[in-house]
């Protein structure tokens, strides 16, 4: 394994990135590299990006975290710079297969054994990761989601609109990524505008590179979101159907968007994470940029459990 994780990696550089991170193409299946940010020293933590966003929405965070760990933050199969194949029957994107991608790289950098956190779809593939893999993930966070299975449950009447993305990639392949690719950044632009919190929560230059991404990932970012909708599902209802839970410490750092929808996210989350640290806040769904040195010290809290 050793040789084969040496011969995977290589360098390369990239013209908005973290500052101080290297950057690597580690191959995690047949026909499958991922492109990850790696920097820092001491324990491990892998940083898994959400929607429309890559690695680098965890540029500031990753950065302050560096100082006492090593960071990965990959681009998910399927976005930014990682590989994107065509999903033949709908497992490509299954968030078990993602999450197999992770466990995957962190070996090939050289960690058996890693702290975990994700923002909202790497999130759910955090959380699969932790459900498959606990004895590889020592410690999970999940920023602004709710597990698959309770997401679609909660979901209903006009107040779910605000999802409204979600049930039009969960259609059968071919319309909605003709709709999308119609209009990627007006699509893709919606969500980092109704959910940035201000043009200094993306820069510019974030903001270009995000779209960049999206345009070129239609069709895999829409797997990816379908994949939620089928197998996913499948799969939260085995495990929970099994009594199957997170049995690592897990942090939750969640915006007040039960109070809309009429649900408690901590009584949702309590069930699947029995060493569950569950917080509101105040910042918006992109906390990560808007409020990284929070951020980092909820990661570091977690961390020291």
């Amino acid at each position: 394994m050793t040789s084969r994780t040496h011969s995977a990696t290589s360098a390369s550089a990239e013209p908005v990135g973290i500052h101080g991170f290297e950057h690597h193409r580690v191959q995690v299946a047949d026909g499958v590299a991922l492109h990850a940010a790696v920097g820092g020293s001491g324990s491990p933590i892998v940083l898994l990006h959400g929607f429309p966003q890559t690695h680098l929405m965890w540029r500031h965070v990753a950065a302050d975290l560096a100082a006492d760990h090593t960071v990965v933050c990959p681009d998910l199969r399927g976005y930014g710079a990682s590989d994107k194949p065509a999903d033949t029957d709908g497992s490509a994107y299954s968030k078990r297969t993602m999450a197999a991608d992770v466990l995957e790289l962190a070996r090939a950098l050289g960690h058996e054994r890693f702290a975990l956190a994700g923002h909202d779809r790497g999130a759910l593939v955090a959380f699969r990761a932790g459900l498959d893999h606990p004895a590889a993930v020592t410690h999970l966070a999940c920023l602004d989601v709710l597990p698959t299975l309770d997401m679609w449950q909660v979901m209903h009447g006009v107040d779910a609109a605000v999802g409204f993305h979600l049930y039009l990639m969960a259609q059968p392949p071919g319309l909605p990524e003709r709709m999308i690719a119609a209009e990627p950044d007006l699509f893709f632009g919606h969500f980092l505008d109704l959910w940035g919190g201000g043009p200094e929560t993306i820069p510019a230059s974030v903001r270009a590179a995000y779209l960049d991404a999206c345009r070129a990932a239609v069709p895999s970012i829409v797997a990816d979101y379908r994949a939620s909708a089928h197998v996913d599902l499948e799969h939260d209802r085995a495990d929970r159907d099994a009594g199957k839970v997170l049995t690592m410490p897990v942090n939750v750092l969640q915006q007040d968007w039960g109070a809309a929808l009429g649900f408690d996210a901590r009584d949702l989350w309590s069930p699947w994470a029995p060493q569950l640290a569950h917080r509101t806040v105040g910042f918006g769904h992109f906390m990560a940029e808007e409020a990284p040195e929070q951020v980092a010290d909820e990661l570091r809290k977690l961390l020291a459990r």
